[in-house]
């Protein structure tokens, strides 16, 4: 990925709709913006949908990113759940592809291992780690944004690994110092 990127992150959603914005520069990334469409007001299906693609292609126009990355619906006890997020994530893409922009699905588990090392860590966890690699403070309402900031990171941290080196270790461990041993990088300096 070349330098001065813009990379929207999308936590989909037909309740809460995370989003996220970085900047990509030569020092790294950086914080533009974050938030969420709160669709919990409007009751009819399909206009929680209008108003997705709607706000998406409002942040396109106000931002201008060169790339979008979008959390993939995961399984839970629901079938009808995800079968909702898919929805909620299509609008978003289409929203994306309508204006040229190329859209990379992650799995929240490969976010959450980009971002903290570890596939199960908290939301909590992910937020304060995005604020140590950002160097920014956030306090959001809903931690749905924060993880649209993972996503956009994990997408710059996937375009950005060395060919030929694997995109995450292969040891197995769970513990926040082998993690920090691992990615000096991401501590406080």
């Amino acid at each position: 990925m070349s330098s001065n990127q813009v990379i929207l992150g999308i936590d989909p959603g037909t309740q809460l709709l995370g989003y996220g914005v970085i900047f990509i520069d030569d020092k790294g990334p950086h914080y533009l913006t974050m938030g969420v469409f709160d669709l919990r007001k409007i009751k009819e299906p399909f206009e929680k949908l209008a108003n997705i693609h709607a706000g998406v292609q409002e942040l396109i126009e106000t931002w201008h990113p060169t790339a979008m990355a979008v959390e993939s619906p995961f399984y839970g006890k629901n079938v009808q759940v995800v079968l909702k997020l898919g929805r909620a994530q299509g609008a978003a893409i289409i929203a994306a592809t309508q204006a040229g922009i190329p859209v990379t699905e992650y799995a929240p588990r490969k976010a959450k291992i980009a971002i903290c090392g570890n596939g199960a860590a908290s939301k909590e966890q992910v937020s304060t780690m995005i604020q140590k690699t950002l160097k920014v403070e956030l306090s959001p309402d809903h931690l749905d944004a924060t993880d649209a900031l993972a996503i956009a990171l994990c997408h710059y941290y996937e375009q950005n690994a060395l060919p030929g080196t694997p995109r995450r270790s292969s040891k197995k461990s769970n513990s926040w110092e082998d993690f920090l041993k691992e990615h000096p990088e991401r501590t406080e300096k």
